[in-house]
């Protein structure tokens, strides 16, 4: 079964998950430091929380696409570039408490999309080293012309 992600960026994660538990019925599939997700059943949407800072408003992180197997990765990898999208490989990564492989893509408004699979559970929020996942604003900003996740993962 495949299914929509949406991230968000949130300035109380307490809050926020005190506020998701109500709205969809559940609880939280993994709670962690600075981090949250709900894995909803119906309609199916795997819901990311993730802490920002306390002065902001709540945003959007990035989007995706959970699947299966690795292999739906590689298929999807193709399909995207095929059809002349510039895709962004990442295998065994480790972001948001995970081991992925994934690929992202970014829509034209530059909103950062991955299909991915979550391969193992990690011990940790932070992004391996060369990986676009949870790069914030600056990390993003590398002042190249390819657009990298602004803040994607997970």
């Amino acid at each position: 079964m495949s299914r929509i992600q949406l991230a968000l960026r949130v300035p109380d994660l307490a809050a926020s998950v005190a506020f998701y538990r109500k709205l969809f019925g559940t609880e939280p599939a993994k709670l962690r430091d600075g981090y949250a997700d709900f894995a909803i059943a119906e309609p199916p949407l795997k819901l990311v929380l993730i802490e920002g800072t306390a002065d902001e408003a709540t945003r959007m992180d990035h989007l995706g696409v959970e699947v299966e197997t690795t292999e739906d990765v590689h298929a999807a990898t193709a399909r995207l570039g095929e059809a002349g999208l510039v895709t962004d490989v990442e295998d065994d990564t480790t972001c948001c408490y995970a081991l992925q492989d994934k690929v992202w893509v970014h829509g034209p408004g530059q909103e950062p999309w991955e299909v991915y699979v979550v391969k193992a559970d990690a011990g940790s929020l932070a992004k391996q080293q060369g990986s676009t996942c949870c790069a914030g604003p600056v990390e993003a900003d590398t002042g190249s012309k390819e657009p990298v996740a602004a803040g994607g993962c997970c």
